[in-house]
């Protein structure tokens, strides 16, 4: 991992060190990687893809039931708000 110093100048006040620290910060690219793996979320195993896509078809065949009862309207298209 990069490590990013600044050293103050003697003329130097802390406002423009701190520009300068940022600077140099936004020049090494350490931000993009720490934020790239701040949010990483490791793929998930072939078995919970197998569990959602099973719970996928049975909340859709419990719908479709629902539907030919009469108990459930027919959803909307899944368009844009206006």
């Amino acid at each position: 991992m990069i490590n990013v110093e600044v050293i103050k100048n003697t003329t130097e006040n802390t406002t423009s060190l701190i520009r300068r620290f940022t600077k140099r910060v936004q020049g090494s690219g350490i931000l993009p990687r720490v934020r790239s793996l701040r949010y990483f979320e490791r793929p998930a195993s072939e078995f919970k893809k197998k569990k959602q896509i099973l719970r996928k078809i049975e909340r859709r065949e419990e719908f479709e039931t629902l539907y030919k009862q009469g108990k459930v309207e027919e959803r909307k298209g899944r368009g844009r708000r206006r």
